[in-house]
């Protein structure tokens, strides 16, 4: 008889988006978690949404605590999400959290949108 493991897919945060959550939550009393969720929609699809939330950790949620920060993804969201990077960029466009999914085929300019 074998058995087989399977490990959850996983998402890394750069350190650089794990700071600004931690700064986010700092200025926000009633928030502890930043809930990173996918949504279809956009125009590409596939759209990522970015909650502040509270007492909103669900058992079988995928939780990333370091540093002060706390990011939850939903099981559904990491079926599109799986291997994906969070970073947080502050560059010539603007500052804003990125998601480097290696499963998107296409995303659109802003890279709040994507298809798979």
């Amino acid at each position: 008889m074998t058995t087989e493991t399977l490990e959850k897919p996983q998402i890394t945060v750069t350190d650089a988006a794990i700071n600004r959550v931690a700064k986010i939550l700092a200025g926000e009393a009633d928030k502890d978690a930043l809930r990173i969720s996918v949504n279809g929609g956009g125009c590409s699809g596939f759209s990522y949404q970015y909650d502040l939330v509270k007492d909103d950790r669900a058992a079988d949620d995928i939780v990333i605590e370091r540093d002060g920060a706390t990011v939850l993804v939903d099981p559904i969201s990491l079926q599109y999400m799986a291997g994906s990077e969070v970073d947080f960029v502050n560059d010539l466009m603007g500052q804003s959290f990125q998601i480097r999914n290696p499963n998107a085929v296409a995303s659109c300019g802003c890279g709040t949108s994507f298809s798979i």
